[in-house]
């Protein structure tokens, strides 16, 4: 496969797709506005321009803390046409990651969306010592210390005469040179910067192109974070492909932009697609018994029918017509709702459910799993649409090999594997042994036609059905320092959001309800009384004080008895066992989960 760069990837993609009606769609005032192809050339181009002018040379990092949005794009590629390596953080993260990310990466320069994540980098400026430069996205948001990307523009396209090889040195970029810094959570301590090459993106976007057939005159709806290395790689591949790329105001808003865009192809987290399917399902349930009748009816056709098309034996007339009804009464509604014209859905970052993979297959909404992780830029392999087999993560893309290891870790070897951890020799040497092979920390499987399956994890990282990744042992040490608690385990792969089972300290527990006249007979009794629970409630928010969102546990389970290597929650060198852990106490955990979505802690307690 031959190499190449995403400098040359974008000069390309704007001379082959010059003529389409747009490059970038966005939402504003009510309605949807075109960005073209020219248009991108001309802002990318003002836009690097403008951070030479600000002293940015090849080989500076300049990072990007925003939300989707076209800008994010533009600043990307005038980044990357400079020579520079972007890092790219998530708009989610509070103040103090953002700090730690930026002076980790030395960056000089950040961009910013708007005055809110401007507020983050002023809080913490003082300790960012390289960085020189605040480009804000929004024109009207105060600016103190920082210049609007506007500027930055304005002052580009009147210094373009001064970098006549502007062009030309973008292209003299090389495939081994570094293109970004993506920062992921390890298992233990602080985020790693990942490396990765223009080869190691170009090389991904190529092989994913022989996989899935896109083109010009597609469609896709942009909703999962730029920041996140899937929808970085999809992106690429749809500008390098000419697919029109619309832009969801918000993860909220992606109902109402499916019906506003109507795109032919769409890339999202399971979360995404059990969504849609709670919201059939509970507008089935909520209705008459004729109306749930036919759903459960037309959902065991659509199965049936999905059974003979991914085993490719003929439809039975029968089963056929029955089909063509279910289209009619029920499918046809829920394809209306994502737009009516997709092609197909792609499922990535956490594993999808294969009872909703065939629901979606069942009612001709195609949707084909993939696998990889940020270290792999990121796509290890995925389902051919031709031939997808549910439960599985596909086939390996060109250019790509997967073996299993004697402890059936999953092991990648290719031109999309990372350089290695940023100024973190060990852990590189970790991942990526003397021979190429990139350890995944995740165990599989591969079946006679090379289809890979996963089947547990072999590191403690956690990955929710919203496919964030969520490093437990850190959360956990910040409430294991608390007098009041013992021990803690987050919890939460492959689940909606994260919860925490803890262990109180029960001495230290009795002591505070004493100071209070709170009496009770037994131990049991004492965590079971209201202003008990709350102090340990406010014990643990306090201590998860500065965590993300998204990495707050929402519920936690109160457990009395400690984990220790006798009733085997514990190794002998006092790692806990999480998985012992998780189907010790499965039966609080399910009920904690079953009782839905909070905004707020509640507590379950399980003696």
């Amino acid at each position: 496969m031959n190499e190449g760069t995403l400098t040359k990837l974008f000069f390309g993609a704007i001379e082959r797709h010059a003529a389409r009606p747009a490059a970038f769609r966005y939402k504003a005032e009510g309605e949807w506005r075109p960005i073209t192809h020219h248009e991108v050339e001309q802002r990318v181009h003002h836009l690097a321009v403008g951070l030479r002018e600000l002293g940015i040379r090849p080989g500076d990092r300049v990072a990007l803390l925003s939300e989707n949005r076209p800008e994010w794009a533009l600043a990307d590629y005038a980044c990357l046409t400079v020579g520079g390596i972007d890092v790219p953080i998530y708009a989610t993260l509070p103040a103090k990651q953002v700090e730690y990310i930026v002076r980790d990466a030395g960056a000089v320069a950040i961009f910013c969306s708007t005055a809110d994540q401007f507020a983050k980098v002023r809080e913490v400026r003082g300790a960012l010592p390289a960085l020189k430069h605040v480009i804000l996205f929004d024109r009207d948001a105060k600016r103190d210390g920082a210049i609007a990307l506007a500027e930055l523009e304005e002052q580009g396209r009147a210094a373009v005469g001064k970098y006549p090889r502007y062009r030309e040195e973008a292209l003299e970029v090389q495939p081994d040179d570094l293109a970004t810094l993506i920062y992921t959570s390890g298992t233990t301590g602080d985020p790693k910067g990942v490396m990765l090459t223009h080869n190691n993106l170009y090389s991904n976007v190529k092989a994913a192109l022989e996989v899935i057939p896109i083109s010009a005159g597609d469609e896709a709806l942009s909703m999962l974070p730029l920041s996140h290395v899937l929808e970085r790689m999809v992106a690429y591949t749809m500008f390098h492909a000419g697919v029109v790329i619309n832009y969801a105001e918000s993860f909220e808003a992606v109902a109402a932009n499916l019906q506003e865009t109507k795109p032919t192809v769409v890339l999202s987290v399971p979360r995404l697609y059990e969504k849609v399917y709670a919201r059939v399902l509970e507008n089935a349930l909520s209705g008459s018994a004729l109306k749930r009748k036919i759903f459960f009816w037309a959902k065991r056709v659509g199965e049936e029918w999905a059974d003979h098309t991914l085993a490719g034996l003929p439809i039975p007339g029968g089963l056929a017509l029955q089909k063509q009804i279910a289209d009619r009464l029920v499918f046809s509604k829920l394809k209306q709702r994502t737009g009516g014209r997709i092609k197909f859905f792609i499922s990535g970052g956490a594993p999808l459910s294969a009872d909703i993979a065939k629901f979606f297959i069942g009612a001709g909404l195609l949707i084909t799993e993939g696998y990889g992780l940020t270290e792999t830029s990121p796509v290890i392999s995925i389902n051919p649409l031709h031939k997808i087999k549910i439960g599985t993560v596909g086939r390996p893309v060109p250019g790509v090999q997967v073996k299993i290891a004697e402890d059936g870790e999953i092991l990648a070897k290719g031109p999309n594997i990372m350089r290695g951890y940023y100024n973190k020799p060990e852990a590189t040497a970790e991942a990526i042994d003397a021979d190429g092979w990139f350890h995944t920390g995740d165990i599989g499987q591969l079946d006679a036609d090379g289809y890979l399956t996963i089947t547990d994890r072999k590191k403690d990282l956690i990955v929710t059905a919203g496919g964030k990744n969520i490093a437990p042992q850190p959360i956990e040490g910040l409430v294991k320092g608390n007098k009041f608690i013992l021990n803690a385990v987050l919890l939460g792969d492959r689940r909606k959001y994260p919860i925490m089972l803890v262990v109180p300290n029960g001495d230290a527990l009795a002591a505070w309800a004493q100071e209070r006249n709170l009496t009770a007979a037994s131990r049991a009794d004492l965590l079971a009384l209201p202003d008990v629970r709350a102090k340990i409630e406010r014990e643990v928010m306090g201590d998860l004080r500065d965590l993300a969102k998204y990495q707050m546990p929402k519920k936690f389970v109160i457990v009395q008895e400690d984990f220790t290597v006798d009733n085997g929650m514990l190794t002998p060198t006092l790692k806990v066992k999480r998985r012992a852990v998780e189907k010790r106490y499965a039966e609080a955990i399910e009920s904690a989960y079953a009782e839905g979505d909070v905004e707020r802690i509640s507590t379950t307690i399980e003696l």
